[in-house]
């Protein structure tokens, strides 16, 4: 009697705070129920209907994990899971279990615990947790890299698949995806696992009515799928084609606006059972791509700033002439679209019709400034050269530009190598050249392995380190079949590597290319390390010695 007037004052203390209190067996049959709130929505005693149909289907393989434990070693459980309310396909909400076992006289165990909503507390620890690994994020080097941290965050704790498209020129010339030609590779957008790949996309893809109204509206939507998948209109045919194979519940689309511009468009899945995705979804999202809006300004400033240094630089970097006897061919690659641009310069100036100057060289810093600086360097040195004509020794030549420059606005530091290359009466080139701090010219004999011009001292220091400095003038002759090859630094040096070491292994990347004897610009572009190797920009220009015409 004592106990039953025990449980009864429990169940009106418990009736009377918000959570219930249950008493389940080890294979989930609830046979207690009291107290009402969020556990009436779940369960119902006596049904015999194990608790693992209600939970998400996100959630059940960790939770049955988590339960068989308990069971398995009579341990308690406190976690938080989603479960479905009232028997509604797609309406789950986050309760907190907190489970404890007992064992009566004979050894057998159940499980008494308390079920409380977790719905707002969950949705405001999830809200914290996006928003701080965000605001941990500076400004991305490129948009593709900006959108593929936002998706990394979104997948797979709110969706299944994220795609991020980046707008090209407004809504009427649609959109490009974040990283084109294969705009939605999995680089770059957050895919679950088991779902297909993203298909390639064209340069003419243009997203449906329903996305462009979104992108026009700069309002967030949500779409919801009925059984059969996503229906044919409102989406475009290669969306709906890929959502329907990923067997889709429900689409987000979220205008990512950047200072009043919708910049790209995200679009967020659900896939595979998964509900789709609710109001308080749609809302966290909002939140988490306008807390992307300070470092995507900040990277499409940095973005313009590159381009117009691109611009310059590339402007710098006019086509060698031509000259009887050579054959000249140069290339400029930037680094890959992560990185900045720097001060790398090429130049070759017909000095007479048997004379030719030539320079290559590099500017501390990878910015506007940067670029500027070099287009000065490089202009002065021009100059230098046309002026001093095809006597001039190339050592001297320099000197005068290290004292020009640094009169002027003195940069940082400058690497350089300039000759004076003047034909022979014999035939061939005879080449003078000075190198200040760059690496040294690679000579390719038409018979001979290839190898370095350099002075087996210490080679002279970069410019605009010292104030008086007598520079040294290298000899060499280039013969009807050899090729001298000019390059910036970028080509030779990476992080973390031996510059003696990539300087060798360049020389006998050189040695096996030549053996098939390739036109010029081939030999220069087998050069090239590949594109994801390359950490800094890199500049070439290469001369071959042949018969005049």
């Amino acid at each position: 009697m004592n106990e039953e007037r025990l449980l009864r004052r429990y169940q009106a203390l418990m009736g009377a705070v918000p959570q219930s209190v249950w008493v389940m067996s080890p294979g989930g049959v609830v046979t207690v129920l009291s107290g009402g709130g969020i556990a009436e929505k779940l369960w119902a005693p006596g049904t015999d209907t194990s608790w693992m149909d209600a939970v998400h289907p996100k959630d059940r393989d960790w939770f049955q994990r988590a339960w068989r434990r308990a069971t398995q070693q009579r341990s308690p459980l406190d976690t938080i899971v989603r479960v479905r309310l009232d028997g509604a396909v797609d309406r789950f909400r986050h309760v907190k279990i907190i489970a404890a076992p007992v064992v009566d006289e004979d050894g057998e165990v159940e499980f008494v615990g308390t079920a409380t909503d977790a719905e707002e507390h969950w949705r405001g620890r999830m809200r914290e947790k996006l928003l701080a690994r965000m605001a941990a994020v500076p400004a991305a080097r490129d948009l593709s890299e900006a959108f593929l941290t936002t998706a990394a965050a979104v997948v797979p704790e709110l969706a299944d698949a994220v795609a991020i498209f980046r707008l090209v020129d407004g809504v009427e010339a649609g959109v490009r995806p974040a990283d084109a030609p294969a705009a939605t590779s999995p680089e770059r957008v957050g895919l679950a696992p088991g779902l297909p790949s993203l298909p390639p996309l064209d340069a003419d893809f243009v997203l449906g009515p329903v996305a462009r109204r979104a992108i026009e509206s700069q309002e967030a939507s949500l779409l919801a799928f009925p059984p059969d998948g996503p229906p044919g209109d409102g989406l475009s045919d290669v969306s709906v084609r890929w959502l329907r194979e990923a067997g889709a519940t429900g689409v987000a689309l979220v205008p990512v606006v950047v200072d009043g511009r919708t910049v790209a468009l995200a679009t967020i899945a659900t896939c595979r059972g998964n509900p789709p995705p609710d109001e308080a979804d749609l809302s966290l999202l909002r939140d988490l791509f306008q807390q992307m809006s300070g470092p995507l300004r900040r990277t499409m400033e940095l973005q313009s700033i590159r381009g117009k240094a691109l611009a310059l630089q590339k402007s710098f970097l006019a086509a060698p002439p031509s000259i009887d006897g050579l054959t000249i061919t140069a290339l400029y690659h930037p680094a890959d679209s992560a990185a900045e641009v720097g001060g790398d310069w090429y130049d070759a100036v017909r000095l007479s019709a048997d004379a030719l100057a030539l320079s290559i060289g590099d500017i501390a810093g990878h910015d506007l400034d940067a670029a500027m600086a070099m287009a000065r360097v490089n202009s002065i040195l021009r100059g230098l050269a046309y002026d001093s004509g095809p006597a001039a020794s190339p050592a001297v030549t320099l000197s005068r530009l290290d004292r020009i420059v640094q009169a002027l606005d003195s940069p940082a530091m400058v690497t350089a190598v300039h000759a004076v290359l003047r034909r022979q009466t014999h035939g061939g080139w005879y080449i003078a050249l000075s190198n200040a701090g760059h690496p040294p010219p690679l000579l390719i004999p038409a018979d001979a392995p290839s190898r370095y011009l350099h002075d087996l001292t210490a080679p002279d220091p970069p410019l605009c380190v010292t104030d008086s400095l007598t520079r040294a003038t290298l000899y060499a002759d280039l013969l009807e079949g050899d090729t001298l090859v000019f390059y910036t630094d970028g080509l030779v040096e990476t992080p973390d590597t031996d510059i003696g070491d990539n300087l060798r292994r360049l020389r006998e990347r050189t040695d096996a290319l030549a053996r098939r004897s390739p036109p010029l610009r081939s030999l220069i572009r087998g050069l090239l390390p590949p594109l994801h190797h390359r950490r800094d920009d890199i500049a070439i220009i290469a001369l071959q010695a042949r018969p005049d015409s």
